[in-house]
């Protein structure tokens, strides 16, 4: 092989290096980035089942018989 081929083959490699490194680095910034939706939406879950509770127990406050409801203190 002549220097300018070697020197090309080398160019090449490097390149590709180069390539290869910030493609690494992208998908560990994707990684990253998708690590934090999952917990993001695992809170999201969370808090909406948390709401959901909430709303049932204060629906079935809402809807309860009138007769199992203590008299008002001035009785």
């Amino acid at each position: 092989m002549s220097a300018p081929d070697i020197a090309a083959l080398e160019a090449r490699l490097v390149e590709l290096e180069m390539r290869l490194a910030f493609q690494e680095n992208a998908l560990a910034e994707m990684s990253d980035a998708l690590a934090a939706a999952r917990l993001e939406a695992e809170r999201n879950a969370a808090l909406v089942h948390r709401v959901m509770d909430e709303l049932k127990s204060s629906r079935a406050s809402f809807l309860a018989d009138p007769a199992d409801e203590p008299p008002p203190p001035h009785y």
